[in-house]
This record gives C-alpha cells, sequence and structure tokens, in this order.
C-alpha cells in the first residue's frame, strides 16, 4: 500500500465523496484517482452512485467520468490493511 493509499484510507471509516477526499488529503486529483482506482481494485474500497447508500460495481472504463459524483468507504478488508500497517 502507497502512502497516498493509505492516506485515502484514513478518510474513508466513513462515507466521503471525491470532492470532500480532494480537501482532506490534499492530494492533486488525477493521484487520488490513481489511488482510489488501486484500492477498488484491491476490494479495499466501496464505490457508492448516485447517493451513498447505493453500492456501484467498480468499472474501470466508467470510473473517470464518474468519481466526481460518487462516494467511497473503505471495506472491512481496507480497515483491516490500514489498522495493521
Amino acid at each position: 500500500m502507497t502512502d497516498a493509499e493509505f492516506d485515502i484510507l484514513d478518510e474513508l471509516y466513513f462515507v466521503a465523496s471525491f470532492n470532500d477526499l480532494l480537501q482532506r488529503t490534499q492530494l492533486p486529483a488525477a493521484e487520488l484517482e490513481q489511488g482510489l482506482r488501486s484500492l477498488l481494485e484491491q476490494g479495499l474500497v466501496r464505490c457508492y452512485w448516485p447517493d451513498p447508500d447505493t453500492e456501484l460495481a467498480y468499472e474501470p472504463t466508467s470510473f473517470g467520468a464518474l468519481r466526481q459524483d460518487c462516494f467511497f468507504l473503505a471495506s472491512k478488508e481496507g480497515l483491516l490493511q490500514h489498522n495493521t500497517r
């Protein structure tokens, strides 16, 4: 897990929007998107759209278009990995 991915997970104990993550992590948008993609591919983060209650399966081809409107939350596995680092 990279430092950026660790910082992202640190903010995802509760549901957060992409814009919230931008502000809290201070990562550039492209780096945040790449970190989220990696965490989603590993199953460490869950994605929700169009609201914080509706889970959306990660689709690499459409994620870039939807990321601004998505909400994110660490998965159980993500929380475990975050806490054991």
